[in-house]
């Protein structure tokens, strides 16, 4: 069996964005599991999300406050086809974060997370895979708003894609 997973962060709706651009809603609605790596910013799209999506993991970031820090934890983790994954939003600076990783999150194999709004996909010495999705309505100094989709079968990542939002 295979899983495909929708990893989000950064949504920052409607601050940064009215809703979610429709192809992302359209992602949510295929996905098997939607990973959302905080920043929500309110609480009506957490809302809409847990309405679309078949399952939601999810987790506040710095700038989710009230209700979502009430509805949602700072860390989550779930294990999908034999995947243990941890969703956090914050993980410090780039220089020394696979270190600190690996020393806080020694019992998954994925860790996805946010807040730069950047990319990003590394694995540890130890193995353990590091992904950001960057965010798509908000692309700060990047090229393009962005999330990433994968797929997760037999213990393994397949597939994992970098999709650019369409303006």
């Amino acid at each position: 069996m295979t899983t495909r997973l929708l990893l989000l962060a950064d949504t920052h709706v409607p601050k940064r964005a009215r809703d979610l651009p429709a192809q992302v809603w359209s992602e949510v609605e295929r996905a098997d599991v939607v990973v959302h790596a905080g920043d929500w910013v309110d609480v009506r799209l957490l809302d809409a999300v847990q309405a679309r999506a078949r399952r939601l993991v999810a987790v506040w970031g710095n700038n989710d406050h009230g209700s979502l820090r009430e509805r949602l934890t700072e860390v989550a983790r779930v294990e999908v086809d034999g995947v243990r994954f941890a969703v956090v939003h914050e993980t410090g600076p780039a220089a020394g974060r696979e270190r600190r990783c690996a020393e806080r999150f020694p019992g998954d194999d994925v860790l996805v997370f946010g807040h730069s709004h950047i990319p990003w996909d590394s694995t540890t010495d130890s193995g353990l895979r590091l992904l950001n999705p960057g965010s798509p309505t908000d692309r700060r100094r990047q090229p393009h708003c962005t999330y990433l989709t994968v797929a997760v079968s037999d213990g393994r990542l397949h597939d994992l894609t970098l999709h650019r939002v369409a303006r």
